[in-house]
């Protein structure tokens, strides 16, 4: 009966003590560990978010960038931190879904490791095609595909636009050969010359070529379609259902977070993602915001994990 007393007693002083640190939490700056560089675009994500957040929250938001092994670093850095509200994390589909897969010995577990807040939004590719390849739709490659080889530009085999060609090429049923590059850039530069068919390429710095000619977009990677290329069709409805690559972020805190810190930051970066200022900047940066709970977070990252393992493994992608 002491025992019991005793652990009751334990138990009942944590949740007390948790309940006391949410109700004067946030009382001093909160650090938000980017797992990228400055300046790169998941930075800038994350910097929009934390300026408005600190301005609602009345604490400022302290953005570390520390980035290395594809993000691994930074996201092990939180995994390691003290769950009290102080440290956050920028998540995105290669730290959360990816990465697992591709680490021969990970250093965290996307699940146990991590409590979900809030996604922020997702960034759709666009199948950019060299503007002298005969295809004007997904179904029209598809088939031509059956008759010549085709490349796509690549930015090496773990990267979300490579997965998302090798994605491509196993719901339609066809063989698409990637040409792999080291840097982001190059790949779509190479398709405007004609030495490779065509890429999985992010929007915004695609858009001027788009415009200009110098490649043709025939359909978007996202469930829905960008309003940057209203009159591009998606990949699903351009005749291959289900099929979705997107580079979401998301926030997120060590595990063990108080569940009260934990909501009311979902409800603070749900305001931000209802701001016409906020998702107007996103949307310059080709992110889409999308506002939802913790649960539907978690859900997506439980879904993602499963379906890029599989496309990892049929690729025969390594660990390394």
């Amino acid at each position: 009966m002491r025992r019991i007393a005793l652990a009751l007693f334990v138990t009942l002083a944590t949740v007390h003590a948790a309940a006391a640190q949410s109700a004067t939490w946030p009382s001093r700056p909160i650090h938000l560990i980017v797992p990228f560089p400055a300046g790169s675009s998941s930075d800038i994500v994350a910097r929009i978010v934390a300026q408005k957040l600190g301005e609602r929250l009345g604490q400022q938001l302290v953005v570390e960038n520390r980035p290395g092994a594809s993000g691994n670093l930074g996201t092990e850095a939180v995994a390691h931190a003290a769950a009290d509200g102080y440290t956050l994390g920028l998540a995105n589909t290669s730290t959360h879904t990816l990465s697992p897969s591709l680490m021969a010995k990970p250093t965290y577990d996307p699940v146990k490791d991590f409590v979900p807040i809030s996604m922020i939004g997702a960034s759709p590719f666009v199948l950019a095609l060299y503007p002298d390849v005969p295809a004007k739709s997904v179904q029209e490659l598809i088939a031509l595909s059956k008759t010549k080889p085709l490349t796509f530009a690549s930015a090496g085999p773990a990267t979300l636009a490579n997965l998302a060609g090798v994605l491509f090429a196993k719901t339609a049923h066809i063989e698409l050969t990637p040409v792999s590059y080291r840097g982001s850039g190059q790949e779509i530069l190479d398709v405007v010359a004609g030495r490779v068919d065509m890429a999985f390429a992010t929007i915004p710095p695609t858009l001027p070529l788009i415009h200009d000619g110098k490649v043709r977009a025939i359909a978007v990677t996202g469930p829905r379609r960008s309003p940057a290329l209203a009159d591009v069709p998606t990949v699903a409805e351009s005749g291959l259902p289900g099929y979705e690559s997107v580079l979401w972020q998301a926030l997120y805190a060590p595990a063990g977070t108080p569940a009260a810190i934990v909501t009311r930051l979902n409800t603070e970066v749900n305001a931000i993602l209802h701001d016409s200022a906020a998702v107007e900047a996103l949307a310059k940066l080709g992110v889409e915001a999308q506002p939802g709970t913790a649960q539907q977070l978690a859900d997506r990252i439980s879904a993602d994990l499963k379906k890029w393992h599989d496309v990892i493994v049929s690729a025969g992608i390594q660990p390394q």
